[in-house]
């Protein structure tokens, strides 16, 4: 496949966070971006941050819950560039509520955008790439398309679903090696992710640590469409943390809920729709205002000294279970 620094690229969720910074990063390198977000004002700041680093750019207003939208979208690309080298499917969004509680629409609202938007930007581009006989479809998953998270079920049923959805298009694409299909697996980016979110729960929603910045990120997508491969994770050391849960799976959900439950969640504050329905009124930001309630060095030890207590109960529990069947016996 060829592989360039330079091309179009056309990326979903532009309005802010990580959409809006892999614009940039992908301007800097001379990639022609198409934008699309529901803010068609936010978009046009996003136009001009990547005008101003030397790329071009063309605004497409697209709520991607919407397949006419996302099809209007692969059309606009093509008619100004005629071709498209990448697409990113980077759209989100999120509800903090237990799966039995909130509205259940809230829930389908999360799936329809992270995971249906997802599959209609692939059903739009995914036949350019055919006659192009070329193209790389990334997928922006979470290291939540690994693992599980007890505040925020529906989107982790959305990425976990998105990471199938690879999965599905590599064995399809199968004939066309030139077609590249990727995931990124990002942990937790200091974006304005945390406070759009709807929510719920009533409790303001911190970034868990170590938190990183979506520089980071968008120089890891940016580095995947320029040199493709099916998996990336940012930072690489969340396969080890994902490598432990295989291993001992109980005593890492355990300490992942007790983590979550202790950290995640601030203080009060109002249930609210966040951006689920309608864009966000904030001015786009890439970075958020939602740091993580804990220093990393702290988080480690409280973590350290919760497995302790988590395999000391374990083993309580045990001992409990066998007196009981020796009574019984």
């Amino acid at each position: 496949m060829r592989r360039t620094n330079e091309g179009v690229a056309v990326i979903t969720g532009a309005s802010s966070g990580l959409g809006r910074e892999a614009a940039h990063r992908f301007a800097e390198r001379n990639w022609r971006v198409v934008l699309a977000a529901r803010r068609e004002d936010e978009l046009e700041e996003t136009a001009r941050g990547c005008r101003a680093r030397g790329g071009e750019a063309l605004v497409v207003p697209t709520d991607v819950t919407r397949p006419d939208e996302v099809t209007r979208l692969a059309e606009a690309a093509i008619a100004r560039w005629r071709d498209i080298d990448v697409w990113v499917n980077n759209a989100g969004v999120t509800v903090f509520a237990r799966l039995e509680d909130g509205p259940l629409e809230d829930h389908r609202r999360v799936i329809e955008t992270n995971l249906f938007g997802a599959i209609h930007g692939a059903r739009a581009v995914v036949p350019i790439f055919r006659r192009q006989r070329r193209g790389t479809l990334i997928n922006v998953g979470s290291v939540l398309s690994k693992i599980g998270h007890p505040f925020v079920p529906s989107y982790v049923i959305s990425k976990f679903g998105l990471h199938g959805l690879s999965e599905a298009l590599r064995v399809e694409l199968a004939e066309y090696p030139d077609i590249e299909v990727c995931t990124i697996f990002p942990y937790a980016i200091d974006t304005p992710h945390f406070q759009a979110a709807a929510d719920d729960l009533g409790r303001e929603a911190h970034a868990m640590p170590p938190m990183q910045s979506p520089e980071k990120v968008a120089e890891a997508l940016v580095e995947l469409a320029a040199h493709p491969r099916r998996q990336r994770f940012v930072p690489r050391s969340a396969e080890l943390g994902l490598a432990i849960h295989r291993v001992l799976p109980r005593t890492s959900e355990r300490l992942l809920y007790r983590a979550l439950r202790s950290f995640h969640l601030g203080r009060d504050q109002p249930p609210t729709e966040g951006n689920l329905y309608r864009p966000d009124d904030e001015p786009g930001a890439v970075h958020g205002h939602r740091p993580p309630r804990i220093g990393t060095p702290l988080f480690v030890v409280w973590a350290a000294r919760e497995v302790v207590r988590i395999n000391l109960d374990a083993a309580r529990h045990r001992l409990q279970q066998w007196h009981a069947s020796r009574t019984t016996s």
